[in-house]
């Protein structure tokens, strides 16, 4: 059998490997996957139900996405990004954000251009730019102060791109990007001619304290930008399995054959559900509330251990090789000593991602993880 380049480099998540070790044991604490047990919208639910009952979106059509739920897209951005979006010609919905990715890059990178990720990435966007033929080009995000920052210095050395793929707060690392942070980048885009790539999938998931800054107020920024959203993370409607991508007209034209060709068409029961969720009060505050507070009570339990805290999402990275092992070998003993389910990193970037095991808060109470110290304990050698 012949061997496909494109898959020549692409690694596997490492979270379901994790998740089939840790089985259904109840006692496992589980922060290796981004489920969540904070409930999703009510409302959405509830009109998610109702179009099931009633038929609606029963429909291959049409293929960029019910007009309602476009519009509720379209309003959104309006508020976040303070442009407006016109329904029918720049915003396409898909099934998943991470659905959107691969058309995305379709859409603006040709066979064996550069796309510049940070280290560590979602492994999502990392593994997607070289299914498409790219190349990735990663800049470190470095530890300051117990938190990471973008190294502005590295991004401006950058030579050539097609694109730069940005998220904040990210995954894994939770990092939260400054306005100096957005200037750097619409000054390598600028010089680049590249555009931005960004993943808003976790933006109001921001904890006090840190700014919640949304690229296209960025000067320069918003006619390069190509927005990926979905209801996944802010609104916990991870199976509704609906994104969206936003940007312009000439882009989204591509990006809408691409997903054609792809998917056809997300979900119509869902996207009304969607809708919904967009439009209607969906308790993403109280949500971010709960976050933070089960983030705070990592970062109390392992006081003293080299975690990096996040400005917000609903993870954090702890050094796995500033504990003196290596990043699988604690993911590992986290689960056969400490009954803690962690990702290791290996696969979210280069040099840096590889040091790192994640801890995922999102679906564990502060109950629980008030016994995340003793389990540790157990774990290191």
């Amino acid at each position: 059998m012949r061997n496909n380049s494109r898959f020549a480099h692409v690694q596997t998540f490492d979270i379901d490997r994790v998740a089939a070790a840790a089985g259904a044991d109840p006692d496992v604490l589980r922060m290796e996957n981004l489920d969540t047990d904070v409930p999703p919208p009510p409302n959405a639910v509830t009109a998610t139900a109702q179009a099931l009952a009633t038929g609606q979106g029963n429909s291959w059509l049409p293929f960029n996405g019910l007009p309602v739920l476009r519009e509720a897209i379209a309003a959104d951005l309006r508020e976040r990004t303070g442009h407006d979006y016109d329904p029918a010609r720049q915003i396409v919905v898909t099934s998943s954000g991470t659905a959107a990715v691969m058309p995305v890059l379709l859409a603006t990178t040709e066979p064996g251009q550069r796309v510049v990720l940070t280290d560590p990435t979602y492994a999502g966007l990392l593994q997607r730019v070289r299914l498409a033929d790219a190349r990735p080009y990663l800049v470190p995000l470095r530890v300051d102060g117990g938190m990471w920052r973008l190294d502005r210095d590295a991004l401006a050395q950058v030579t050539e791109a097609a694109a730069i793929i940005m998220m904040s707060p990210s995954m894994p690392a939770g990092v939260v990007l400054t306005h100096e942070d957005w200037t750097a980048v619409a000054e390598a885009c600028e010089r680049l001619d590249a555009y931005l790539i960004y993943d808003a999938a976790m933006e109001r998931i921001v904890f006090d304290g840190h700014p919640r800054i949304n690229p296209c107020r960025v000067d320069g920024l918003a006619a390069r930008t190509i927005v990926i959203g979905s209801v996944s993370k802010e609104y916990r409607m991870i199976g509704w399995r609906i994104g969206w991508v936003a940007g312009p007209a000439d882009i989204l034209s591509r990006v809408l054959t691409a997903v054609t060709y792809n998917t056809t068409v997300a979900s119509g029961f869902a996207q009304i559900g969607a809708a919904v969720a967009l439009s209607e009060p969906s308790g993403v505050a109280e949500a971010v509330a709960e976050y933070q507070a089960r983030h705070e009570a990592v970062v109390r339990q392992l006081d003293g251990l080299p975690l990096v805290r996040a400005a917000g999402g609903w993870a954090c990275l702890v050094d796995a090789e500033e504990l003196g092992i290596g990043a699988r070998e604690l993911s590992d003993r986290l689960l056969s000593h400490g009954r803690i389910a962690a990702t290791p990193m290996t696969a979210w970037g280069e040099e840096v991602a590889r040091r790192y095991v994640r801890l995922v808060y999102s679906n564990e109470p502060v109950k629980r993880l008030n016994e995340l110290r003793d389990r540790f304990t157990a774990a290191l050698p």
